[in-house]
């Protein structure tokens, strides 16, 4: 395998992996709070397609990328209606969110399917400009992917380091007691979805208007399922869930690159290898790490809001 393969592989893996790792965090920090939600990929969906029409509309990325967030945090406070207001089964709302983000991801994007846009302005990292240049096209990036490793130390700090993050793990752990110490089960679950809401938007922008850079029914092909195994993984650990992240996309870009080779083998096989190494991944990690889910986690909490 040649040098500008392996880089390729690199650069792929990057920029395939920065979508999924912001949809990961956004899921730890719901997680946290005691709240799944299965209906992540509907939102992911809904965001993309908010953040591309609204790019092809106002010609500027990053109006789409605010759109983007907005999207997601809007969509996660609507299944927060359902399993904190009205005390809805999660699970069963988190498909419901799921299928409408199917429908409605479809209707808002149809209009802009086959549209060009002006996607982020992508920067060489320091370092490799003296390199030739299909070499050097492999090191430009957009702004989300530098942000995206500082955004989960923050987050991990957020959640770690703070009265505020306290809190939300407390009533994650334990509802009640955290009613009883003061603060407000309701409140916290929401803010927490939210800021997951806004962390899977910026995830879906990414995909939509910096790496592929068009849009397409369907066009997060399962991230958001991927997203939430990750949590898993990481042990609902923000900085774990990098390691994750790399291993998927690493994957996902490996098998792209054994396809583009002429490798003698079912295309349909390689695009599963990505699936079954996560899967293996976490029948590995589930049966030799201690447990350490959310108490709650799943729950509806029945207390005073």
């Amino acid at each position: 395998m040649s040098l500008l393969a392996l880089l390729g592989v690199l650069s792929s893996t990057i920029f395939s992996g920065t979508s999924l790792l912001y949809a990961t965090l956004g899921e730890v920090v719901t997680e946290r709070s005691g709240t799944v939600n299965l209906g992540l990929e509907g939102v992911l969906l809904i965001s993309a397609a908010t953040g591309y029409g609204v790019t092809v509309s106002t010609g500027n990325p990053f109006l789409g990328v605010l759109a983007a967030m907005l999207a997601g945090g809007l969509s996660n406070l609507v299944f927060g209606y359902l399993v904190i207001t009205r005390k809805a089964n999660q699970l069963a709302s988190g498909l419901a969110v799921l299928f409408f983000g199917y429908g409605l991801s479809a209707l808002i994007g149809k209009p802009f399917v086959g549209k060009l846009i002006n996607s982020l302005p992508r920067y060489m990292i320091p370092g490799p400009g003296e390199l030739p240049l299909r070499y050097t096209s492999l090191f430009k990036f957009d702004f989300l992917i530098y942000l995206v490793i500082p955004m989960t130390f923050f987050i991990w700090w957020l959640l770690y380091r703070t009265r505020w993050g306290l809190g939300l793990r407390a009533v994650g752990e334990n509802a009640e007691t955290a009613y009883a110490s003061g603060r407000n089960p309701g409140m916290i679950k929401f803010q927490a979805l939210f800021v997951g809401g806004l962390l899977a938007g910026l995830g879906a922008a990414h995909l939509s208007i910096a790496f592929t850079m068009n849009w397409a029914e369907y066009m997060t092909g399962g991230r958001g399922f991927i997203a939430i195994a990750l949590v898993i993984f990481s042990k609902w650990h923000p900085i774990r869930a990098i390691a994750g992240v790399l291993v998927f996309s690493g994957a996902v870009a490996f098998q792209l690159l054994l396809q583009v080779s002429g490798v003698n083998v079912s295309p349909f096989l390689l695009d599963m290898i990505p699936f079954i190494l996560t899967l293996t991944v976490l029948l590995i990690w589930g049966g030799t790490r201690k447990h350490s889910a959310p108490a709650t986690l799943g729950r509806v909490y029945q207390g005073t809001e």
